[in-house]
């Protein structure tokens, strides 16, 4: 006597086999399936931003970090650098200020290859460059643009369509003169 599930096998096999087997008109079943299209969800592109102000230091707060009185600087040149959690160079751009001092740095390319130890919080900085400015082109550190100014999160995020921008702001930065006139008593 044959166990139960010899005899479900015997019973599922006969009816497939009468699924292919010719009916009486002589025509044989087909079973046909059809595939829908998947939902298509286009990629969702997510770029890394970086905002900051670049200003000409006043002679006036001339050896402190205050930018009191200073002006924006247009076309100034700031460079932004990305490094692997193995402290090689990933990324690398200049970008340029606006006419109004500003950068808006896309990090186009910027990638990551470990999620945690390269987050642009940790592997980038942002260093001055050049200024156009013949009067006001000494590098300064004021918040680290010698050294390489850390980025901050700005919890700003600029989002379009099947588009996302996570924005981070670094500085302000400044250049200095090279001489400023003695300061009158």
């Amino acid at each position: 006597m044959a166990n139960r599930g010899d005899q479900i096998i015997a019973i599922f096999t006969l009816l497939l086999l009468g699924l292919t087997l010719p009916s009486s008109h002589g025509e044989s079943i087909t079973v046909q399936t059809t595939k829908y299209p998947s939902k298509i969800v286009p990629e969702l592109a997510i770029d890394i931003v970086v905002e900051g102000m670049v200003y000409c230091q006043s002679c006036n707060q001339s050896g402190t970090w205050s930018l009191h009185e200073a002006a924006p600087i247009p076309g100034a040149r700031v460079s932004v650098i990305c490094k692997n959690y193995k402290d090689r160079v990933s990324y690398y751009n200049v970008f340029t200020t606006t006419s109004q001092g500003y950068l808006y740095a896309n990090l186009k390319g910027y990638q990551t290859t470990h999620p945690l130890l390269d987050h642009p919080l940790q592997s980038c900085i942002v260093k001055l460059v050049s200024s156009p400015l013949e009067n006001c082109n000494a590098f300064s550190n004021i918040n680290f643009g010698i050294s390489g100014a850390a980025l901050r999160p700005e919890k700003k995020i600029l989002i379009g369509s099947n588009y996302q921008a996570v924005v981070y702001t670094a500085g302000p930065l400044a250049f200095r003169p090279y001489q400023c006139p003695p300061k009158q008593q």
